[in-house]
């Protein structure tokens, strides 16, 4: 009966461990918690709070499956242009070879610098927790933080499937072929000639399996830390936003409330202006301290990523310039993994951008007409802020936006055009 008992603990347990990636659980503590177990996988603690030893079969996994990627999209590959591509003038072969090995670094460089500034994200981690400790829950600001952070989580979960979904139409598309195929039948493993035969076969398609795992887990986990921490600031200056909209009712309630636990009928207007603007100015110098911890943590994030995305926007074009002239027959599957790891960082800094631009409009719709000439001033140096756009961006250089997006993409159909003549 006890052990019973202890079975079935055990499987609500398992089950609600299940639940909590989902967007029903969309609080920043259990957000970060879901990320920092998928990135543990990669040997990468990011929770101040986990002092145990990461397993070691985790050190195994990660370092296999680096190994596989290395030797198949690397060491093979740069080995087949070489020897084969060249000596027969395979200009498709080689651009298809070339596309694969671009394409994935793309989320390898993310990791990389992940890893090199780990001790700044464990900062960021702490920082960002600390900070949402502060919030009074069941309070309208965090009820917006929460509706908030409801959709990057689901952007998360979107984003998430999207490229482990890719990974696996890529390696399971050949057994759903018929005859005996590999995942690409343009090149040879380096060492595994002829490929068709076994083992050759079965330890080239465990190799590559392997590797488009680790290609596949590491952008989707590492972009997973990124929407959660920028989803997080868009949250709070949404919810900053929402707060200077009902600054002037809130004081005219708080007015409202004092009066009647004073039980006083009459007021002059001296007293109410005073009362008044005492509870904006509370408001106000709350709101200024939110904003400057916003804009600290943007600017950590950015630190550590904006190097991974400006890399990243150039191996996009490259990949994708080269995925075109190998032919979309040849390259289908690649093209949708690397557009979507761009256009979600882009996605992500859009949505940076809108609350951002939001809370700008809010400071100036806060109705400070109504407040004292000290609470008018606040307000000046508040709007003086706010209008320095919060952003993240590629290298300092481009902003991540809708517009950045879209410029990179023209760009591309335009040296793909320039290109193809040539080609051919």
């Amino acid at each position: 009966m006890q052990s019973d008992l202890s079975k079935e603990q055990y499987k609500n347990s398992m089950m609600l461990q299940i639940r909590e990636f989902g967007p029903a659980y969309s609080d920043l503590p259990t957000m970060m918690q879901n990320v920092a177990k998928l990135l543990r996988v990669l040997t990468l603690n990011i929770d101040n709070e986990y002092n145990k030893p990461i397993p070691i079969h985790c050190y195994i996994l990660t370092i296999a499956t680096a190994a596989a990627y290395t030797y198949v999209f690397a060491i093979s590959a740069g080995w087949f242009v070489v020897k084969r591509c060249i000596p027969n003038h395979d200009v498709i072969g080689a651009i298809i070879l070339f596309s694969l090995s671009i394409s994935s670094e793309i989320g390898s460089a993310k990791f990389f610098y992940l890893y090199l500034y780990r001790d700044i994200v464990r900062k960021i981690v702490r920082q960002t927790l600390e900070f949402d400790a502060g919030i009074v829950p069941g309070s309208r600001y965090s009820k917006s933080v929460l509706q908030t952070m409801r959709k990057a989580k689901v952007r998360a979960i979107a984003f998430w499937f999207i490229i482990m979904g890719n990974g696996v139409v890529y390696v399971f598309k050949s057994l759903l072929t018929p005859g005996r195929h590999f995942m690409d039948d343009v090149y040879t493993i380096f060492g595994l000639e002829p490929m068709q035969k076994s083992p050759n076969y079965e330890i080239g398609y465990a190799l590559v399996s392997a590797a488009v795992w680790f290609l596949c887990y590491v952008p989707a986990n590492v972009t997973a830390l990124l929407i959660v921490v920028a989803g997080y600031v868009e949250a709070q200056m949404v919810a900053l936003t929402q707060e200077l909209l009902h600054l002037w009712p809130d004081a005219v309630q708080h007015y409202q409330d004092v009066q009647f636990s004073t039980f006083t009928s009459r007021t002059n207007t001296k007293s109410r202006q005073r009362i008044l603007n005492d509870f904006i100015n509370i408001k106000l110098q709350d709101v200024i301290k939110r904003h400057s911890k916003n804009v600290h943590l943007l600017q950590m994030l950015e630190n550590v990523f904006k190097g991974a995305i400006a890399l990243e926007f150039t191996l996009l074009a490259l990949g994708l310039v080269a995925e075109l002239l190998g032919g979309l027959q040849n390259t289908y599957l690649e093209i949708p993994y690397a557009f979507v790891q761009v256009a979600m960082d882009c996605w992500t800094g859009q949505r940076v951008i809108d609350a951002s631009t939001s809370f700008e409009a809010a400071v100036y719709a806060s109705n400070w007409e109504h407040f004292d000439v000290a609470n008018m001033k606040i307000v000046l140096l508040m709007l003086g802020s706010a209008q320095k756009t919060m952003t993240l961006s590629a290298g300092g250089v481009t902003m991540l936006s809708f517009a950045s997006l879209m410029s990179v993409v023209k760009s591309i159909y335009s040296a793909y055009t320039a290109l193809q003549s040539t080609i051919k």
